[in-house]
């Protein structure tokens, strides 16, 4: 049974808006002690966090909310185990595994991708159009980005369920209360995705291609020869991480942005009586429920933060979903509004150091994602026979549980 923490967290996960706006309206930093963090709310005090990354270290970015079992244990040591990667670095070590991102997902990259993506996305609307209902998160949302990353990376579409579903049991494992038998089971799946993903390593050790898992293992472990296990280590490491990311938060910016187009029929029905403002209704859909809500920063001096001042080793709390709807910043900024300028000074995707290397690619899956659903099913709409759709209970990829619709 969730204890009252995890029931109160719960509850801010599902709705994080109202506490945003009142630490917005609230002078300095607002402590929250279910994050166990000081609330960096405001679109200003975030941007300063991001650029001030030698003051606020992102190492304990992804702290899990969820103690692991002794069952869970027992079974994560056959896999492998936990390094640093480009979310949990700075300085040199954040560069070191960064330029290999940006390398493989440049402008050029992501444009030779596009042709894929735009197959698999008409692959998946092929495969429903006819049915005349379907749940859009598992039949489209979650499937897409997992294919286009599962490219990206080099996978063979085979492996691209088994890696998607290793994945989500990564992010359960973590975030989400489960039995211990339940918290074994999800650990043996992440272990089984880490096993697939090493085999990719050693076999790009030995051929490599023109992939990002040969580009990964080329320039985080240089040279020739076999691996070491501690190169293996920071490799599925790094691979796994990307993985994650790369599907994970696209999944949920697809499904989080149809459900608030489908809310708002005349936006709807606008967007599918002018393409045109799809590039519009991409920026404005990831700024209004963004799908990474706040990432942790840990102190690494005592240092003051919008008039409060934080000791060494404090951990705030940067809350791009809050900045995104500060009111100093849009006008209107809790408004979703698909034909507000279409504008790339959101935080959706970060700022500086850390702004996320994939965030052309996510933006691109969800055009085209607008392009092939408005073209195909004009006539979508939330299913009425089923309850309305709820968020999953998470700041790390804010979507919708289900997302029932008709035609």
């Amino acid at each position: 049974m969730p204890s009252h923490d995890q029931t109160r967290r719960d509850e801010l996960y599902l709705d994080p808006y109202p506490l945003y706006a009142r630490a917005r309206r609230t002078e300095g930093l607002t402590y929250v002690p279910e994050f166990d963090a000081w609330l960096v709310a405001r679109d200003q005090d975030v941007r300063e966090v991001l650029l001030r990354a030698e003051d606020f270290s992102s190492a304990n970015a992804l702290l899990p909310d969820i103690p692991l079992s002794e069952a869970a244990l027992g079974v994560l040591p056959r896999g492998f185990a936990p390094r640093p990667t480009v979310v949990t670095t700075d300085g040199a070590d954040h560069r070191r595994h960064r330029a290999v991102l940006n390398r493989g997902l440049s402008a050029a990259r992501v444009s030779a991708l596009l042709p894929y993506a735009r197959e698999c996305a008409r692959e998946l609307v092929d495969g429903i159009a006819a049915t005349g209902s379907a749940e859009l998160m598992d039949a489209y949302a979650r499937r897409l980005p997992g294919q286009v990353v599962g490219r990206l990376i080099g996978l063979d579409p085979a492996d691209v369920p088994a890696a998607v579903h290793g994945g989500y049991r990564a992010e359960e494992l973590l975030f989400r209360p489960m039995p211990p038998q339940a918290q074994s089971a999800a650990a043996a799946d992440v272990v089984a995705l880490q096993h697939l993903l090493d085999g990719y390593i050693r076999d790009r050790r030995a051929a490599p291609r023109d992939d990002l898992c040969s580009s990964m293992v080329a320039t985080l472990a240089p040279g020739g020869g076999e691996l070491t296990l501690e190169q293996r280590h920071e490799l599925v490491a790094s691979l796994q991480n990307l993985l994650i990311a790369g599907f994970l938060t696209t999944s949920a910016m697809i499904g989080t942005t149809l459900l608030h187009l489908l809310r708002d029929r005349p936006q709807w029905e606008m967007l599918c009586a002018d393409p045109a403002l799809i590039p519009a209704a991409v920026e404005e859909a990831a700024r209004f429920d963004t799908r990474v809500q706040a990432f942790r920063r840990t102190a690494t001096r005592p240092v003051s933060l919008a008039g409060t001042k934080l000791p060494a080793g404090a951990t705030v709390l940067v809350a791009y979903g809050s900045a995104n709807r500060d009111e100093d910043r849009y006008e209107r900024a809790g408004r979703f509004d698909i034909s507000r300028p279409a504008r790339h000074h959101h935080l959706a995707f970060g700022h500086g150091p850390h702004g996320c290397p994939g965030s052309q690619l996510a933006r691109e899956q969800l055009r085209l994602t607008l392009e092939v659903f408005t073209r195909r099913l004009p006539g979508l709409g939330l299913d009425p026979d089923v309850p309305p759709p709820t968020m999953r209970p998470t700041l790390i990829h804010r979507s919708p549980q289900t997302l029932y619709a008709t035609w």
